[in-house]
């Protein structure tokens, strides 16, 4: 079975990215995962695109969170193949 691939988009200077990187570690020891993490502060059409509303996580290339990552919620979308 092939790893879910994440990608978290968010700023190095977001409360919220960090929660969000916090919650993808303990899940991280559970189950799996390719995580990528992209800076959209460096990037106009990322801001653009995302603006004030990360972080963002996608779980293979669908966006599955905005803001808050639900810990059990993500347990059960990687749970499923």
């Amino acid at each position: 079975m092939a790893l879910h691939k994440l990608t978290l988009y968010g700023a190095p200077q977001c409360c919220l990215c960090h929660d969000a990187k916090e919650v993808l570690d303990r899940v991280g020891r559970a189950v799996a995962f390719e995580l990528e993490m992209i800076d959209i502060s460096g990037d106009p059409e990322l801001v653009e695109l995302y603006g004030t509303e990360i972080p963002v996580l996608c779980i293979d290339g669908v966006q599955a969170f905005r803001y808050k990552i639900h810990e059990k919620k993500l347990l059960q979308l990687l749970a499923r193949s």
